[in-house]
C-alpha cells in the first residue's frame, strides 16, 4: 500500500492536528508579542521562524532578527514554554554560503540546537530550488516566468555546488523539513497527502512539507473559518498554517477580533495543537518516509501553480 494514503492516527486520541509555520517578515516586537501570549493561553504551540542575524541584517526595530537582545529574549521565552523556532535564513537580505554557515552556528549557539524546519525567504537569492527552479517542467516554468515577469528565472542557487550562495550541504546536515508548496485548502495533509517527502530530483532537502494559505490575518481567517475547522476535524486531517503574524494580526497590542474568534473556537476543539516538526515527526513515525516519483511531484507543481496564479503568494 502507498504509505502517503495511510490514515493518520493523531496522539491522546487527538480528532485532527493543527499548527502555524509564522514567517517573521516585518515582526516587531509590538506586532508578534500580542499575537504569540494569545496563542500560548489558548494552547496552541506552532513554529515561530527567525533570522539569527549576521553583520549588515537590516535594522532589528523594522525586521525583528535575534541581533536584537530582546528580540533574542523573546524568541528563547517562546522556546521554553515549547514553541518551535524556525530558520528562515541566516538574514533578511541575500548570504552567501559563509555568512549562512555563520547563521547556523549563530542559531545554535543562541537556540542550543540545529533548526529543525525552515521556510525560505521569498527574494533571498540563496534559497534553494526557489523561483522557476520550484517546477520541473518546461511548460510550467514558462508559465510561471511568464506569470513572474521572468524575474525570478534562473535567480536563486542555494543548491547549486560551486556558487557563492550555495548551501544545500549545509540544509542536508542540519535541517529536517523545509517548506515548499502552498494551497488553498485547510487539510494540508489532503492537499499534500506526501508531506513529509523526499524528492530525489531535489537531494539537498531532506523532506519537504505543504501549508495552507494564510500569509496575512484575512488570508488567514478566511482559510480558518467555521465550516473549514468543521471539515479539518471530520476528515481528522492536519493543517500547517502558512503565516506572517505581523500582517495585521495584531494592531496597537490588540489582537485582531476575527482571528481571535475562529482561534477560540478552534482550541475548543480536540485538536492536537503542536510544532511542525512535532507534528511532521508524528506522521514518519505513523507511516514511515515518503519519496515522491516525477508523476506526483508534477501533480503538486500544477496545482501550486494554480494557487499562485490566483493568490500571487509563495
Amino acid at each position: 500500500m502507498d504509505p502517503s494514503t495511510s490514515k493518520i492516527q493523531w496522539p491522546g486520541g487527538k480528532a485532527f492536528a493543527f499548527t502555524v509555520f509564522d514567517d517573521p517578515d516585518f515582526q516587531s516586537l509590538d506586532r508578534g508579542v500580542p499575537v504569540y501570549e494569545f496563542l500560548s493561553d489558548l494552547g496552541f504551540r506552532t513554529t515561530k521562524g527567525v533570522w539569527p542575524g549576521v553583520e549588515g541584517s537590516p535594522p532589528s526595530d523594522r525586521w525583528g532578527t535575534c541581533l536584537d537582545p530582546e528580540y533574542l529574549k523573546w524568541a528563547l521565552s517562546l522556546q521554553e514554554r515549547g514553541f518551535e523556532i524556525g530558520w528562515h535564513g541566516a538574514s533578511p537580505k541575500t548570504s552567501p554560503r559563509e555568512k549562512t554557515a555563520e547563521g547556523f552556528e549563530t542559531f545554535r549557539r543562541m537556540f542550543g540546537h540545529w533548526p529543525a524546519t525552515l521556510s525560505q525567504h521569498y527574494a533571498c537569492k540563496e534559497n534553494m530550488y526557489w523561483g522557476d527552479n520550484r517546477l520541473s517542467s518546461a511548460p510550467l516554468r514558462l508559465a510561471y516566468n511568464v506569470l513572474t515577469r521572468w524575474k525570478n528565472h534562473d535567480a536563486f542557487h542555494g543548491h547549486v555546488p560551486g556558487h557563492p550562495n550555495y548551501w544545500g550541504d549545509l540544509s542536508k546536515k542540519y535541517v529536517k523539513y523545509a517548506r515548499d508548496f502552498v494551497f488553498a485548502e485547510i487539510n494540508t495533509l489532503e492537499a499534500c497527502s506526501q508531506m513529509p517527502y523526499h524528492d530525489p530530483a531535489r537531494p539537498e532537502v531532506n523532506y519537504w512539507y505543504a501549508a495552507s494559505e494564510g500569509h496575512n490575518v484575512k488570508s488567514f481567517t478566511r482559510m480558518l473559518r467555521e465550516e473549514n475547522q468543521d471539515k479539518l476535524e471530520a476528515e481528522g486531517g492536519a493543517c500547517i498554517m502558512y503565516a506572517h503574524f505581523a500582517y495585521g494580526f495584531a494592531t496597537g497590542g490588540v489582537v485582531d477580533a476575527r482571528f481571535r474568534s475562529l482561534m477560540e473556537r478552534l482550541s475548543r476543539k480536540n485538536g492536537w495543537f503542536v510544532p511542525v516538526a512535532t507534528l511532521l515527526d508524528h506522521i514518519v513515525e505513523q507511516r514511515g518516509a515518503v519519496t515522491v516519483g516525477a508523476g506526483e511531484r508534477s501533480a503538486l507543481e500544477r496545482r501550486w501553480l494554480m494557487h499562485k496564479i490566483r493568490y500571487g503568494t509563495t
